[in-house]
């Protein structure tokens, strides 16, 4: 049994921590910190987790030592207390965009200042399994993933690993849960009501996660937000560098995630759920991928659906963390979801 601890835990990504790793067999939860809530039962944020367990809020100036510490903290505060927390943890799991990237060009193009521990970019692996899996078996520190990131690399990487890609021109449909837990104008109920906002339709910092992944083809990526609370929805229209036919991306997709145990290739010929839906995989940890060729050209279009909260953050950190810590990959991650939600 190890044990675990989450600092900003009151927040969305550091609920559905919560969730996860009380149902983990090998995993004790001994401290959750929140300086807004410091003092209260956990359950008084996450209320899904009433019964389950007595824990209360801590502050987070004072962190004890655990075996694996989870940092769910706005982005710039994990780098800047990184050796501090470095100094209580064997393993530590970054939630936020601190340590995605590992150039310090990269970051400062992308996030427009100095990463204020470049030394430090280099030690994180990018926690994403289905593109890092042997770099994290025995890892130290792994970094979060961005959600959006997530659903655009999990529908792409089988094409990118092959060259396959001339270009991609990428818009994600995102909830509300996105923009995490603090209010603000944005968020505001009859602002996001019944909304469909272009609030990224260039220069969203996940790109670079998606350059990082997927290497070095043409993309262009947009973001919307829609009335929806959890969930990220791609459609990538790909302009292909050779001709395939339905039954070569078939081939393709299933030789590359065959094995993987949370991506689900998703392509019915009838049926509400033909393709990718991200209702349906809510709470849960899966990737559903799936595509359609447009037989008057070389475009395909490929369709990728996560929950943003669970594979696009929580869920990826868990399956990190089995990795690195020898447990079985998907320990704590296999709830298979609701229908009808």
């Amino acid at each position: 049994m190890i044990r675990a601890g989450i600092v900003g835990g009151s927040g969305y990504a550091g609920g559905e921590l919560l969730r996860l790793l009380l149902a983990h067999p090998e995993v004790e939860v001994v401290q959750c910190t929140s300086e807004r809530a410091k003092g209260r039962f956990v359950h008084s944020m996450h209320p899904n987790l009433r019964g389950r367990t007595n824990l209360k809020f801590t502050s987070p100036k004072t962190i004890e030592p655990v075996d694996v510490l989870f940092l769910a903290l706005p982005h710039g505060e994990a780098s800047a207390r990184i050796e501090e927390f470095a100094q209580v943890a064997e393993r530590v799991v970054d939630l936020s965009a601190d340590f995605r990237l590992d150039d310090t060009d990269a970051y400062q193009r992308w996030y427009g200042k100095e990463h204020p521990a470049p030394e430090w970019l280099e030690r994180f692996v990018y926690g994403l399994p289905e593109s890092s899996r042997e770099a994290l078996r025995g890892a130290r520190y792994a970094s979060g993933v961005g959600c959006n990131a997530t659903a655009v690399n999990l529908s792409l990487l089988p094409l990118a690993r092959q060259g396959l890609i001339e270009s991609a021109v990428v818009e994600v449909k995102v909830g509300s849960s996105e923009g995490g837990a603090s209010a603000g104008a944005a968020s505001h109920h009859p602002e996001r009501a019944g909304c469909v906002r272009s609030f990224a339709p260039t220069g969203h910092r996940h790109q670079a996660e998606m350059e990082l992944v997927l290497g070095a083809p043409t993309l262009h990526f947009s973001a919307t937000a829609v009335e929806m609370v959890r969930g990220v929805l791609c459609t990538a229209h790909v302009f292909l560098k050779e001709e395939l036919d339905d039954k070569a991306v078939w081939g393709l997709y299933r030789e590359h995630y065959g094995a993987e145990p949370f991506v689900r290739i998703v392509k019915e010929r009838g049926g509400l759920y033909r393709f990718p839906e991200p209702k349906i995989l809510a709470g849960t940890n899966y990737a559903d991928v799936g595509f359609e060729k447009d037989p008057a050209s070389n475009r395909l279009v490929v369709i990728g659906a996560i929950d943003n909260l669970v594979k696009g953050a929580a869920g990826s950190a868990v399956q990190s963390m089995n990795l690195m810590c020898g447990f079985e990959e998907g320990t704590a991650l296999d709830f298979v979801g609701l229908h009808p939600v």
